[in-house]
């Protein structure tokens, strides 16, 4: 059955997820480096993974699989899922596919390369309502694509 994985520890958009989640009836796993309070519900999960670097996604995408949607706004995160065969959803909606991901991983490294030579000094813009319903909006047109491309996967 269809899953969705949220890179939780910094996620603003987890409630987003419960409401898709519970409309369609899908699991939920949460994989954070630390414990946090999730819904009492029935097909909503927390894995609390170690300290370790980058241990978050390694768990994810050992566990990840074909068709499953993974809500990250990691860029590296998301390529490895899309390798898997899973579908990746960033936080403000924007959909990581395989025609787009080998240049916001490009535009990833870029960046970073400029920050660390001081050239950048700002991070991504603050998150608004507009990115919280893009993302509504998003996540559930991918469920309802998934619905209709394999109709066994989903509730």
């Amino acid at each position: 059955m269809l899953t969705i994985f949220v890179d939780a520890d910094a996620c603003p958009v987890k409630e987003e997820v419960y409401r898709v989640a519970a409309r369609y009836h899908i699991g939920v796993t949460l994989v954070a480096n630390s414990w946090m309070r999730v819904p009492e519900e029935d097909g909503i999960v927390l894995h609390v993974v170690g300290e370790r670097p980058d241990e978050a996604d390694d768990w994810i995408v050992a566990n990840v699989a074909p068709l499953d949607i993974v809500v990250t706004a990691d860029v590296l995160l998301a390529s490895r899922c899309i390798k898997a065969g899973a579908y990746a959803i960033g936080h403000t909606g924007k959909a990581f596919t395989e025609e787009n991901i080998g240049d916001a991983v490009a535009t990833r490294n870029l960046l970073a390369e400029l920050r660390g030579n001081g050239e950048i000094t700002g991070g991504p813009a603050p998150f608004s309502k507009r990115d919280r319903s893009n993302f509504l909006q998003k996540l559930d047109q991918v469920v309802q694509m998934v619905r209709r491309e394999h109709p066994g996967k989903v509730g």
